[in-house]
């Protein structure tokens, strides 16, 4: 029997209109308008899409949205120093430097100067550390939308063998401290893999749940996984373009050989990629009520 569709389409719709009740109510009970800023440097086509739909996005919520678009020759001292702005705006409660940057500034030193209680991405090392002992202000956006797809789709995560294919800083180790934790939504058994891993299959055989961010077109086949597992797609991967200029996407999941034994899986597009700017906008209308001390 074909695999559940896991929908981050529908689920982040879902998350999207408790957002704009708990925005309403804020804005209404202490006069309090969540603000959420984006910097990009350059002109990278990509990059820009994703900006305009954060913008888009926080028009519809509700949330109050600021765009700094620089030109790609700007120094990282006038990009430091916009960030130092910022960190000392009160109406600004999330501050999202969009990447990559230009080559000649360090995203390192970057990350690093936005105000960890503004950093809703949480990628500064403060709230890395605070989510690795279970006491987090914010979890990062991908990772948080991957729990959330789990959650609202009824799979149990309690005890169960998660094996995460990917160990990159921004989605496979703080996914793999988040479902590791002992607390509601997590409990579980995790495995992580990665290029020096010798035998694979061994592991994602054994997997309940398996989330594969390897950064490679189909890396997981049908043969690597056992009957009944939920499978979470984090790839985006470009084959292609049709003759009509649309692009061929796939994910790093052979999607239609593994929904044949899978339980559920997400799809690509429409699974993972939806959620990471719905998390966003959570984490920033939390950052908000942390500063106004309502959460």
């Amino acid at each position: 029997m074909p695999a559940e569709i896991i929908s981050g389409t529908e689920i982040a719709k879902e998350i999207r209109e408790e957002l704009k009740q708990e925005i309403a109510e804020v804005k209404e009970k202490h006069n309090l308008v969540p603000g959420l800023v984006t910097v990009l440097v350059g002109e990278d086509p990509a990059s820009q899409v994703y900006v305009g739909q954060k913008e888009k996005t926080s028009h519809a919520l509700g949330i109050y949205s600021e765009r700094h678009d620089l030109p790609a020759d700007t120094t990282q001292e006038d990009l430091l120093a916009l960030i130092d702005k910022l960190n000392k705006d009160p109406k600004i409660h999330g501050i999202l430097v969009q990447l990559p940057l230009p080559k000649h500034i360090n995203e390192t030193e970057v990350l690093y100067a936005i105000d960890p209680k503004k950093d809703v991405d949480g990628f500064h090392p403060v709230n890395v550390g605070k989510l690795m002992i279970g006491e987090p202000d914010y979890l990062p956006c991908t990772p948080h939308g991957i729990q959330q797809l789990l959650i609202r789709s009824g799979v149990k995560i309690e005890g169960a063998e998660v094996v995460i294919v990917g160990r990159s800083n921004i989605v496979g180790k703080p996914i793999a401290n988040i479902l590791l934790q002992k607390r509601e939504g997590a409990n579980a058994t995790v495995t992580v893999c990665h290029t020096r891993s010798k035998d694979m299959s061994f592991h994602t055989k054994r997997a309940d749940i398996l989330i594969v961010a390897a950064g490679r077109p189909k890396a997981i086949t049908a043969d690597m996984v056992k009957d009944g597992v939920v499978v979470i797609d984090v790839g985006v991967n470009q084959l292609g373009e049709t003759p009509e200029g649309k692009r061929i996407l796939c994910g790093d999941v052979d999607f239609d050989a593994v929904k044949e034994k899978a339980k559920a899986i997400t799809p690509v597009p429409g699974g993972v990629g939806p959620m990471t700017i719905t998390m966003l906008m959570m984490n920033t209308v939390r950052a908000a009520k942390l500063a106004a001390g309502l959460d």
